[in-house]
């Protein structure tokens, strides 16, 4: 049968397929999907999220590493390679659309025997053989007619599936940019509380030489070069554990951009001491473009599109099938008598089967399908209050994070100067070693809560961008690898 005969037919039994048709969830009411805490707050403003988010931070070293992680990451990868296999089974499941057909020869050479009795008494045998030869050509072509939508159904289903996949490519770019952007923030920030640490550890140190040649002079005792002491050391005490987790974080980058952990020693993230912070307004958007945007509802809403399609395959199931059948064969003795019409044989018609659903069976299918298809439903709804609530927590956090900061930088500048002052009260006698050791202890205190306040900043702005699910727009091809490659 012509492929310009099937289309029509298939155009016109489309109409009957059974099981639901695919509706969308009705958006959210424009009041459910409104951003508070972006209201509610002048850091952040409605305008819409830039593809490329992570060039808010300006850090060129952060824009370089977040575009080769969006090339080379292995969950990336992975994921693409699942999409080429949904459209991979989308295209088998299209081809249900045309016939089937296939090409046979064969050629067989057989030998028979026959007995005959000679002589008059008892006399012997002679056994006489006859051997033929035998060759075909064969073509046989069959086709399904899509009569209640089972073909249909299924790729209808297969098609969500490829949309499904898609959008899971596109929620791995969007957490491995993140994640990519946290652990180079990280990176940044083990180095500046490293750095505080040793400055830190150098001013306590000062203040011990200064105590140490006040009690050589007579003038103090050796319990205020003991204490001291104590400072110096705790503040030397802090640099080992941040400089083991600014490894951690690097190795977790070199991870994350594709390579080997021991690659990312000798570049410019290894030296990083200065954290990436957005020192703008944050664009954030509003919650309708955040649904529309986020990969993880689409991928919920095409899973529940496929899920919805297949209710109607297993319904199919429960109709007859009708499969058109021909076949054309070129039979004879000879190779040469193969192309005489006395070798010419034929066959068509039509084919019906039916599993009759008496057995209940087919019939469960179709309800296991059915609640298959709630559940879709149920994690779709699950989804997108998910997506509302990751970004208000997002934009609470970050709110909070850059009035925490605001509030240490500004006690830093206090206690700094209190320390300073302290200190040449001391000098001159005016105040006690105790007061010095005080105004000493605030000052590293809080010097140390304003460098983890600066990291926790970061880290809430760059789960801000998580949350509202940008970063795949625009994202570079995928160096994919292949088996054949190794």
């Amino acid at each position: 049968m012509k492929r310009t005969a099937i289309l029509p037919l298939t155009a016109i039994v489309a109409a009957c397929s059974v099981g639901p048709n695919y509706q969308r969830p009705a958006n959210l009411p424009v009041e459910q999907v409104r951003l508070q805490e972006a209201l509610s707050s002048g850091t952040f403003a409605p305008t819409p999220l830039p593809s490329k988010w992570w060039r808010v931070f300006d850090d060129p070293e952060l824009d370089r590493l977040v575009e080769k992680a969006l090339t080379q990451n292995t969950d990336v990868r992975v994921s693409a390679a699942n999409l080429q296999r949904a459209r991979a089974l989308l295209s088998e499941s299209g081809a249900a659309r045309f016939p089937t057909t296939g090409v046979s020869a064969q050629g067989t050479r057989s030998r028979s025997s026959t007995s005959s009795r000679t002589g008059q008494q008892g006399g012997g045998s002679t056994s006489q053989g006859f051997t033929t030869n035998y060759f075909t050509l064969g073509f046989d072509a069959s086709y399904e007619l899509d009569l209640f939508g089972g073909v249909s159904r299924s790729i209808e289903a297969a098609r969500a599936d490829v949309g499904a996949a898609q959008a899971a490519v596109d929620a791995s770019r969007v957490s491995v940019a993140a994640e990519t952007a946290r652990a180079y923030a990280q990176a940044c920030g083990y180095g500046a509380q490293s750095d505080v640490a040793r400055e830190t550890e150098a001013l306590q140190a000062r203040t011990l030489d200064l105590t140490q040649r006040l009690f050589s002079a007579g003038r103090g005792t050796r319990s205020q070069v003991d204490q001291a002491q104590v400072l110096v050391e705790q503040a030397r005490a802090q640099i080992p554990t941040f400089e083991a987790e600014r490894r951690s974080a690097l190795y977790a980058l070199a991870v994350l951009t594709g390579d080997p952990s021991t690659a990312i020693a000798g570049t410019a993230a290894a030296a990083c001491r200065k954290l990436p912070v957005a020192r703008t307004v944050l664009p954030v958007g509003d919650g309708a473009a955040l649904l529309a945007r986020r990969p993880d509802v689409r991928q919920a809403e095409r899973q529940l599109a496929a899920d919805t399609a297949r209710i109607g395959v297993a319904t199919a199931a429960l109709y007859p099938s009708i499969t058109l059948l021909g076949g054309i064969t070129l039979g004879g003795t000879k190779l040469g008598n193969l192309g005489k019409s006395s070798s010419f044989g034929y066959s068509l018609g039509p084919l019906i089967s039916w599993n009759f659903p008496f057995s209940g069976a087919a019939r469960a299918r179709v309800r296991e399908n059915e609640a298959i298809a709630n559940g879709s439903l149920a994690r779709f709804d699950g989804v997108t209050l998910t997506a509302l609530k990751e970004t208000e927590q997002a934009l609470a956090r970050a709110g909070g994070a850059a009035e925490r900061k605001a509030a240490l930088l500004r006690a830093t500048t206090g206690s700094s100067d209190a320390a300073r002052l302290s200190r040449l009260r001391f000098d001159f006698g005016a105040d006690s070693f105790l007061q010095l050791v005080d105004a000493e202890r605030q000052r590293a205190t809080t010097r140390a809560e304003l460098a983890q306040a600066q990291a926790d900043l970061a880290d809430a702005q760059i789960s801000i961008f998580k949350a509202l699910g940008g970063g795949w727009e625009d994202a570079p091809p995928i160096v994919s690898r292949s088996t054949t490659d190794r």
